[in-house]
């Protein structure tokens, strides 16, 4: 979403960078382009107006000029006014009343609310994917819409999550009562009202969220905002918030090529923090939403810690400790070589991940520019599901024979093929280095006396608890993605032969 800002700015910053000493004309200079950068990117003028005083203001003091490392001080003066813009801290939904808690979702209609009340219920309850272990109720309050409330119902079967039973002919107001009587009756933690939407801000649609209001009493009414709509989206949340008294945000579509300007604009003319980005179809697709992790990622400095939590959702405990015990006795199979593709694709497949990682920007953009996409993952699978159980756990069995026969099978090439035993030899052979290194021990003393990057950025390549994603984030192993200069982050081994053309 936030591509071409992010390109924009790093040329800006790239040229700062290159600069033993900067002089005041300098920083005024770059900090044209920033705002011309924002203004592109579909900011609020008076937003970006307010960001670059204020950061010209900083860049332009003696500490910067006279810094050892200039154009990287401005780099962290522009960061950290992008994350007091976002709104400075992730703001948590606050569900601390006495039950029920009344989350109210408003906004226009084809915004994405009905999802989104599910992805939050989803988020809160205890079922599939849950984390909060909350009791939740949901209930849907458009009867405009139609089939509105059976969508709901559809929903809260696939999220394991309560519906309140729809009544033909019930006006939303009613079915507010109703639901809140039957959350209290029946001991739910939380009640979710999905409210109906417009096509536009009008005075009836304002009138009815204020009498559900009234008799709800919500502890958070969070507006869903299409993040695909713009500069106009900043118009809805003003609106909005004038009339009710909005808590949060929910940007729905991150995941879209929006320009970013609504959620960079949002929190600065509302007031109001945005807690939740929805970035994609499913339900589990729903992130909190930190200021200081996307302002990373505008910037080029990825977020490590969203991909080690996405990580931690997406690897089985099962797994992870039948993976660590194989990585002591410095095995790997094919079974372990599907199950880290398995992860990955779980994760968000490689073009999500490579986002995340410091460095791997650019490798991004050129996994995107070769249109290199999550059917090489996919394709992987199908190479290793026409093995026979016998083949997965001794690749070595696998001949010339063999190969065709796989390669028919997956639809694939022989090539194909014997790029994927390259990978897997590779990775093999990762293993059995961290085995001599001690195990799991040894990589952890690694670990503390190198950072992240000293455990995974060795010679001949890394493997953590998804072996050959260490290599992605250390850039050891095999050789990087085509145009890339030297010291970027790089695929995992074997990995660069599978994306080349034939």
């Amino acid at each position: 979403m936030f591509d071409s800002l992010s390109d924009r700015l790093g040329g800006v910053f790239d040229r700062l960078r290159g600069r033993g000493a900067l002089v005041e004309a300098d920083v005024r200079a770059a900090m044209r382009e920033v705002r011309v950068a924002l203004l592109e990117a579909d900011v609020a003028l008076p937003v970006a107006r307010d960001f670059v005083d204020k950061v010209t203001e900083q860049a332009i003091g003696q500490n910067v000029l006279r810094s050892v490392t200039p154009g990287q001080q401005v780099v962290k003066i522009v960061n950290d006014a992008l994350v007091e813009m976002l709104g400075a801290e992730a703001s948590e939904l606050e569900l601390g009343v006495t039950p029920p808690a009344v989350i109210m979702m408003v906004g226009l209609q084809g915004s994405g609310k009905t999802t989104t009340t599910a992805k939050i219920a989803l988020r809160l309850s205890g079922g599939r994917g849950g984390r909060e272990r909350k009791k939740v109720l949901m209930a849907s309050l458009d009867v405009n819409r139609p089939n509105a409330q059976e969508q709901l119902a559809v929903l809260g079967t696939q999220a394991d999550v309560q519906t309140l039973p729809i009544v033909a002919g019930q006006q939303p107001v009613d079915i507010a009562r109703r639901a809140l009587q039957a959350a209290k009756l029946q001991g739910y933690d939380v009640l979710m009202l999905d409210t109906a939407g417009r096509l536009h801000v009008d005075q009836a649609l304002m009138d009815e969220m204020r009498a559900v209001a009234e008799v709800a009493q919500p502890a958070e009414i969070l507006l869903v905002v299409d993040a695909l709509t713009g500069q106009d989206a900043v118009n809805v949340a003003q609106n909005f918030s004038d009339q009710v008294p909005l808590t949060g945000v929910v940007l729905t579509r991150m995941d879209g090529d929006a320009r970013g300007g609504a959620a960079l604009s949002m929190r600065a003319v509302t007031g109001k923090p945005i807690k939740f980005a929805g970035v994609g179809e499913k339900l589990e697709a729903l992130e909190a939403f930190h200021p200081g992790r996307v302002a990373g990622r505008i910037l080029g400095m990825g977020d490590v810690v969203g991909l080690v939590e996405r990580a931690a959702e997406a690897v089985e405990q099962g797994e992870a400790e039948a993976m660590a015990a194989k990585m002591a006795k410095g095995q790997f199979d094919m079974n372990d070589l599907r199950a880290q593709l398995g992860q990955m694709r779980r994760m968000g497949g490689l073009g999500a991940l490579a986002g995340m990682i410091p460095g791997m920007k650019k490798a991004q953009q050129a996994m995107a520019a070769g249109n290199v996409d999550e059917k090489i993952l996919l394709r992987m699978d199908a190479m290793i599901t026409s093995m026979t159980k016998k083949e997965r756990t001794k690749p070595e069995l696998i001949n010339a024979k063999r190969k065709i026969r796989i390669a028919k099978g997956s639809g694939t090439t022989v090539q194909d093929v014997n790029k994927l035993l390259k990978m897997h030899m590779e990775m093999a052979s990762a293993m059995k280095k961290i085995r001599k290194m001690g195990g799991l021990k040894g990589l952890g003393a690694m670990f503390g006396k190198g950072g992240l990057g000293g455990a995974l950025g060795g010679g001949g390549g890394g493997a953590g608890s998804l072996a050959g994603l260490g290599d992605m984030l250390g850039g050891a192993g095999g050789g990087g993605l085509p145009g890339l200069g030297g010291g970027q982050a790089k695929l995992p081994p074997g990995f660069e032969n599978l994306l080349k053309k034939k």
